[in-house]
């Protein structure tokens, strides 16, 4: 008998418990205690910060070296607007841009377009041309910030927008640094956000990430998002599965489009969630750099270093925040952004206690913002590397969900591929089941939610919230009709023809998406000319 059986029996069997339920957020049994009988020998599986399988870290120092990027997504109204809380974030301590777009922006539709009515600036920044991306930017040397921009489907045509931006302020595209998501796949499986059918749109992704190996080698193509996934309802072992696999199917086309591995797997980057289940969202992190470190050593013959690093943005769980007594989201925020530092995040977005009401008031990103610096500064969490690691809670969590995502990976390629699956609806399906348990265990109580299904308070406060003005939606509208207007049409025309003449062959795209920005097409005009060629998406649901 083990030690650990000895006190199961003697002990444990004969004390109280409390009547809840003891899983993971995800589902997963949480054990009593966890002791060396978990996990074994690990010490070749954890290794060492900066060294092969990289599950303590991508870099040898981590945080004494560097801290993580202080990055808050901003974005609303017009151009204007969001240049002023760009500059509002910089000023207080924020050392990186990223961008948020509206609906509008993110379907590809101009603001006059007729399905943009009542959309236009309310949950991002309006972009509809290149003026527009002048004007966001402006007063802000593009050469010296790094900016992340949040768009997948049209992602080739803002990347085009910024690039002739930065070209007009004299920066070359070689001195670019930042990310566009970019990341289709996970469009078409949770975030729903889409212009083409999935081949065509995937030849983009490819047709960028080509560019970008050439062209702008501080640049990377591609976050490949978890975020959205787990937003959607997934469990943490779908959004590491689902999120890897399209990361190794970007790999594959890039590969298949002739380049090798160690020219653009240095540049792919990652995006996760930090959802409030604080152990289960560690382990995830840790899990996911093991795993792609392997993959791309072994299945894909990598052989720099640096494609076999996993370096990823996190953002504090969005579906996490509640409309009742948003002010406990300070909490919620703040143990999901320590869950991101002790997992290793490379750069991290707190969201604001109110977002569960509307966009942000600038107090509210005040103190999402003030909570990294917190965390950075005073808590001790950043003096040393991987402090959890050899935890036997952490290490076994690490473990299992590394053997769920194999797991998925295997039922993925039993459909043929991720694209395959994608077509079949099965990561849909799996979500959705995941989504409905966790619902159901909410509604029953079983999981309790603070202050929505326990604690409740009847005389709630209404705190002050941002409100878009209508004026700005018409003021939008008038901006891209001026473009229009004195623009000339002619080579306007001309660049739309090359680009469906290009699409049509096999051409890479940006070159003509440059143009295209350069003669100041539209974003939906570029949109419409690659759909007269490509045709467009309608999905199959999910019940």
């Amino acid at each position: 008998m083990t030690d650990a059986e000895r006190w199961y029996r003697e002990r444990f069997a004969r004390a109280p418990e409390r009547d809840a339920l003891f899983t993971t957020l995800s589902g997963d049994p949480v054990a009593p205690l966890y002791t060396p009988d978990d996990v074994g020998p690990f010490e070749e599986r954890i290794g060492f910060p900066g060294e092969f399988p990289f599950t303590r870290g991508v870099y040898p120092s981590m945080y004494r070296g560097r801290l993580w990027t202080m990055r808050q997504f901003a974005g609303f109204g017009t151009a204007e607007e969001t240049n002023e809380r760009f500059r509002y974030l910089l000023e207080h301590g924020q050392t990186g841009l990223s961008t948020a777009f509206d609906m509008p922006s993110l379907m590809g539709h101009d603001s006059d377009h007729s399905r943009s009515l009542g959309e236009v600036g309310r949950e991002g920044v309006a972009v509809d041309t290149l003026d527009d991306m002048e004007t966001l930017f402006s007063g802000i040397p593009l050469g010296e910030v790094s900016t992340s921009m949040t768009i997948n489907a049209p992602a080739a045509v803002m990347l085009a927008f910024y690039v002739v931006a930065a070209e007009r302020q004299g920066v070359a595209p070689e001195q670019l640094r930042g990310t566009i998501q970019t990341d289709i796949l996970k469009e078409y499986i949770a975030q729903k956000e889409w212009c083409f059918p999935i081949e065509p749109a995937m030849r983009l992704v490819t047709d960028m990430v080509e560019f970008c190996t050439k062209r702008m080698p501080r640049w990377h193509p591609i976050s490949i998002s978890g975020y959205h996934i787990r937003e959607a309802g997934s469990t943490a072992q779908q959004e590491l599965a689902f999120t890897l696999k399209d990361g190794f199917t970007y790999v594959e086309w890039a590969l298949g489009r002739g380049l090798g591995v160690d020219e653009f797997a240095p540049r792919l980057s990652f995006f996760f969630n930090a959802h409030v289940d604080f152990f289960e969202e560690i382990a995830k992190y840790r899990a996911a750099r093991r795993i792609w470190a392997r993959e791309l050593r072994d299945t894909y013959g990598a052989r720099d270093e640096r494609s076999l690093l996993m370096r990823f943005h996190t953002q504090t769980a969005g579906v996490s925040l509640t409309a009742q007594q948003p002010l406990n989201n300070v909490v919620r925020t703040a143990t999901e952004a320590l869950s991101a530092v002790l997992g290793g995040t490379q750069s991290l977005h707190t969201n604001s206690f109110d977002e569960a009401l509307a966009l942000p008031t600038e107090e509210a990103v005040r103190v999402a913002l003030r909570t990294q610096q917190i965390i950075a500064h005073e808590t001790g969490v950043a003096n040393t590397i991987d402090p959890l690691g050899g935890s036997y809670f952490v290490e076994a969590l690490t473990d299992r969900m590394e053997e769920s995502a194999y797991e998925y990976f295997g039922k993925i390629d039993e459909l043929g591929g991720m694209v395959e699956a994608v077509k079949q609806n099965y990561p849909q399906r799996e979500i959705a089941e995941a989504s409905f348990r966790l619902q159901q265990e909410m509604e029953s109580r079983q999981r309790i939610v603070v202050g929505v299904n326990r604690y409740q308070q009847a005389d709630q406060r209404d705190v002050e919230i941002l409100r878009i003005p209508a004026e700005l939606e018409r003021k939008q509208i008038g901006r891209v009709r001026a473009v229009r207007a004195r623009r000339d049409p002619e080579a306007a025309e001309r660049a739309l023809a090359d680009l469906r003449e290009a699409a049509a062959g096999d051409r890479n795209l940006m070159e003509p998406l440059l143009d295209c920005a350069r003669a100041h097409c539209t974003e939906g005009e570029v949109v419409q000319s690659l759909q007269r060629v490509f045709g467009s998406y309608t999905e199959t649901p999910v019940f």
